[in-house]
């Protein structure tokens, strides 16, 4: 159902209606999610939101740009609080049709002079606009819409200025006659008196709107009696959040911390949320080269690198110092360089030494006694809840850019990088060895290679390569990928001594087809002193 729509069966509804604030996207979000049907776009609202006063300051192409993001954020109508059509008859009928352009369903104007003030601030004093003017507004704006449903409310001040309940009804019955869809009005009284005074006397004429910001005490119930069609809770969610931001932003101040503020106020997850940050993954998927999509990434960097003897008794290998930088920050780089920076690194032994800056870090504090699985199952936990792709790596594993961006261009739900040049790499203690279901060879280069089986066992006619370190898991799959290394963690020695490899292989056993990518060379494990003697090599 159109909004225009939506807002003029509010209008007439059978019963009693309400509108809430809203000042710019997100709270406009907020008011639909609260199950209103409807949003006020307040003048006094957004023009705060700008800093300037609620006197026309901000221009009219200001306010629609503003009311054009709640528009966008939202399914409900919106009614904006349009002063007084932003001048003369001439501008209220360009306002009218570029507020239909943006699906705002209605527009209310007031019979104040143009720039209007407040009716809060001394409403008494502020003159009203002639009768047959503002009746020469309401006829253009009803003129301009191209909408049969668009709503044009003319809100009557004669009772804030104090001219009386007489002039109210006088100018309620000019306004309806030219056209208005419905009036506004409006007191500022602590009393509903005047209020049910007025309707009282214009019984149902058309449907009438109030604003109960000063007699906020009066019940609900007799605003239903009275048959009003729509109450307005005006300025609300903008006060509320004055209220919050002032407390929040005096305590930071004065304790110079976040301890106290940070479980008062919501998770910035929530502000991704309703920002709709999900539905943007969504589409990034669809919509994007693959190269170009959201890729996270999970260093493993927990050991501590006992090889290394004394260089690693006050931090692990991964901060070793390798030609002026450290391990990691050598590795972090070759991510950045093919544009994934949302990486998360695992810490354990000496965690306080891993602090690289504009990385997220998860913590394995039982490092000692358990193995890469137990540290991956701690990174997938704040990292497996997007339809982003994951790659899992270590940090103490140097490559080439171009073989991150081989695996960034791949395709498949599963893909691992191997390099085919085995023979000439020193033996490890527990080499990763890959058999697959082709070795690197001219086919292989036309023709998808799959894995059949990692492991430091097999014999040598069974070797196609020797894996890298390097996994990518599809945005897809990522999404069980949590439960099928917790089941994995419940097999005997797993907790203790599961490595990726070990994963690797319980995914071939439940058919997930593993792409290989080959390589041959141009990448360096880090795990003996004689591997960083080849560092300047290699760099």
């Amino acid at each position: 159902m159109k909004k225009t729509t939506q807002l003029r069966q509010l209008l007439h509804s059978q019963q009693l209606e309400f509108l809430l604030e809203a000042h710019n996207g997100i709270s406009a979000k907020i008011v639909e999610e609260a199950q209103f049907s409807g949003i006020w776009a307040s003048g006094l609202g957004i023009s705060a939101q700008l800093g300037v006063r609620d006197n026309n300051e901000a221009s009219w192409t200001q306010v629609l740009e503003v009311v054009e993001f709640m528009s966008d954020a939202t399914s409900i109508p919106i009614l904006l609080d349009g002063d007084t059509g932003y001048g003369n008859f001439n501008n209220l009928r360009r306002l009218v049709k570029k507020l239909e352009q943006r699906e705002i369903a209605g527009v209310c104007i007031e019979d104040k002079l143009f720039p209007k003030t407040n009716s809060f601030i001394n409403g008494t004093t502020q003159p009203l606009a002639d009768i047959a003017e503002f009746c020469g507004k309401i006829k253009a704006a009803k003129d301009a819409q191209s909408d049969d449903d668009f709503v044009v409310i003319a809100r009557i001040e004669a009772l804030i200025a104090g001219w009386g309940l007489t002039e109210a009804l006088k100018r309620a019955t000019a306004y309806t006659e030219a056209g208005a869809d419905g009036i506004l009005i409006h007191s500022a009284l602590s009393v509903a008196d005047e209020i049910l005074a007025f309707k009282r006397e214009w019984g149902d004429r058309t449907p009438v709107i109030i604003v109960p910001t000063k007699y906020y005490s009066t019940p609900t119930s007799i605003f239903q009696d009275y048959n009003f069609s729509i109450v307005i809770w005006a300025n609300h969610l903008l006060r509320a959040a004055v209220t919050t931001m002032q407390t929040v932003a005096k305590t930071i101040h004065q304790e110079a911390n976040l301890l106290s503020i940070e479980d008062t106020i919501v998770p910035v997850s929530e502000v991704f949320r309703l920002q709709d940050s999900a539905e943007l993954l969504q589409a990034e998927q669809r919509y994007l080269p693959h190269s170009q999509r959201s890729v996270k990434t999970i260093l493993l960097a927990a050991s501590r690198g006992i090889e290394f003897g004394q260089l690693t008794e006050t931090k692990p290998k991964c901060m070793l110092t390798l030609q002026g930088q450290p391990l990691l920050a050598q590795v972090v780089a070759s991510y950045h360089k093919v544009g994934i920076k949302n990486i998360t690194v695992v810490r354990g032994y000496q965690k306080q030494a891993v602090n690289l800056p504009n990385l997220d870090y998860v913590d394995n504090d039982r490092y000692d006694s358990t193995g890469e699985l137990v540290s991956l199952a701690t990174a997938l936990e704040t990292n497996s809840r997007t339809d982003s792709d994951l790659i899992i790596g270590y940090g103490d594993v140097l490559l080439k850019q171009y073989i991150l961006q081989l695996l960034l261009e791949n395709t498949s739900e599963l893909a691992i990088v191997v390099d085919a040049n085995w023979r000439n790499r020193s033996p490890r203690v527990r080499p990763d060895y890959v058999n697959c279901s082709l070795v690197n060879s001219t086919k292989a280069f036309y023709t998808q290679v799959f894995l059949r089986e990692i492991g430091s066992n097999l014999s040598e006619t069974e070797i196609c390569g020797l894996w890298t370190g390097l996994l990518k898991v599809s945005g897809q799959i990522k999404q069980i990928f949590p439960e099928i290394v917790t089941k994995l963690l419940q097999q005997p020695l797993m907790e203790s001594q599961g490595r990726i490899p070990d994963l690797i292989n319980e995914l071939v056993s439940q058919k997930c087809q593993i792409e290989v990518i080959y390589i041959t060379g141009h990448w360096l494990d880090v795990d003996e002193i004689e591997d960083i003697l080849k560092v300047g090599k290699f760099s």
